[in-house]
This record gives structure tokens, C-alpha cells and sequence, in this order.
């Protein structure tokens, strides 16, 4: 009889020291380094300060942007991602939003998802988020210039600073994960490691997913760490298979 493990796990930390850096520790440095500009000595609002990251899916895009706010509390940071699909929700979301004067903090996060309404929802945003001489932090899976947007939320997405983030290498992908497998206690051989490296999607985020799966399968199993073990995880899972 197999056992089901507890749902127990808790959503990793986004923090910068938790950030896996690889080729990236000139901008990880530089999204550090990006806070509020101060208030001109005759109290005039300073221009909005804006940053854009952008790199392929699982290199790591929210995790720096969370990392940024976190110090901010949830009332002063407004957050817009394309999950919402009803643009006669999100149009009283945003107009809730903009009679609301505690958020210092714009996110747009997956800005290559965003539909007409959220488009035109980003661009209101943008511009209040200016007026008020707020952070505007942003992220995409595309550079702003190759964004298939409007071109009034294309050019604002790309005013700012815009940094690209890189995929770790093979090498850091191994690394990365004998250093969390044995922080869990779980014994990867090289086997399997080379099986995850070389079959799936080598983004941290959905190697760190298949390394949860892994390990509740293993255990519910009463059995070790195998490609075996592996495969029959993912025969019995709505994983994708390789």
C-alpha cells in the first residue's frame, strides 16, 4: 500500500541570496543596487524609475522581481499579470487600484502574455505609477523592442533599465540540484541526473518541480532514487514525458 506524503512544503524563499546567479551576477548586482528616486529639494516629483528583465521561461524572472519588493509591504506593491482573463473585472480591478494611494510599487510581470485589456490596463497603470514617482518593475519573456503590445506600453516597458537574464549551463543545472537534493537528504545518482539534464526542459523551475515530484514519489514508493523509479513516476503522473 503506497503512503501519500503531507503537502507540507512551503513556497521557496525570493530573496537575492537565494537566487542561483550562474552568468548573471552583473545584473542580479544591478537589480539590487534599483530603489526609489529621491525627492528633488523643491519637492517636485521625480520621474518614475522603471526596469524591465527578460529571458526564457525558469531563469528566474519573478523570483528577482519578488526578491525587489520584498521589503515593501503587499499594500504598497501593485502587481498585474496576464492570469486574469475578464476585462470587465480588470477594469474595476484597476480602477480600484487608482483610487488607492498606498501602492509605491508597480509590477507587471509576464508582460508578453497580456491581452488587449491588460494592455490598456499597464499603460493607465504606467502612467499613474509615473505620477506618483514609483517604482516600475517589469519582466518578459522578450526583450520590450520584439514585445507584440501596443506601441505606447512597448516604448515604456523599454525606458528604463533592461537587463537580460541566461539560462544556467548544464554544469550549474547539475550543481544546483545535488546541492538541493542533498539539502532534502535524497541520494541522486549520476544516472538519474543525467536522465532529468538531458530529457527535460533545463530551467531551474521545472527541474526543481520534477525534483518535488520526485521525492513525494519516492517516498509514497518506500523506494530509492532510480531512472526506473523515474519513469514510473511519469507514467503514473500528468508530468510531460520525455
Amino acid at each position: 500500500m503506497r503512503q501519500i506524503p503531507l503537502a507540507i512544503r512551503s513556497e521557496p524563499p525570493f530573496t537575492f541570496d537565494d537566487f542561483i546567479q550562474g552568468e548573471n551576477a552583473l545584473t542580479v548586482a544591478q537589480v539590487r543596487s534599483f530603489s526609489p528616486p529621491k525627492r528633488h529639494a523643491d519637492g517636485a516629483q521625480p520621474r518614475a524609475p522603471s526596469l524591465y528583465l527578460w529571458g526564457p521561461s525558469g531563469v528566474g524572472k519573478t523570483h528577482l522581481l519578488r526578491a525587489l519588493t520584498s521589503h515593501w509591504s503587499s499594500k504598497e506593491v501593485y502587481s498585474l499579470q496576464p492570469q486574469s482573463t475578464h476585462a470587465q473585472a480588470l477594469h474595476a480591478e484597476i480602477h480600484a487600484a487608482m483610487q488607492d494611494d498606498q501602492w509605491r510599487v508597480l509590477v507587471l510581470d509576464a508582460c508578453e502574455g497580456f491581452t488587449d485589456a491588460h494592455q490598456q490596463a499597464a499603460f493607465v497603470l504606467f502612467v499613474e505609477a509615473s505620477t506618483r514617482g514609483a517604482l516600475i518593475v517589469c519582466a518578459g519573456r522578450l526583450p520590450p523592442i520584439d514585445l507584440g503590445l501596443r506601441d505606447d506600453l512597448r516604448s515604456r516597458l523599454g525606458w528604463g533599465l533592461v537587463l537580460p537574464l541566461y539560462p544556467l549551463t548544464e554544469f550549474q543545472s547539475r550543481s544546483v540540484l545535488l546541492n538541493e537534493a542533498h539539502r532534502r537528504g535524497m541520494a541522486l545518482s549520476d544516472d538519474v541526473l543525467d536522465y532529468l539534464l538531458t530529457r527535460f526542459p533545463r530551467d531551474l523551475k521545472h527541474l526543481m518541480q520534477l525534483l518535488d515530484h520526485l521525492d513525494d514519489f519516492a517516498l509514497s514508493c518506500k523506494r530509492p532514487l532510480s531512472v526506473q523509479l523515474l519513469r514510473q513516476m511519469l507514467l503514473e503522473s500528468s508530468l510531460v514525458h520525455p
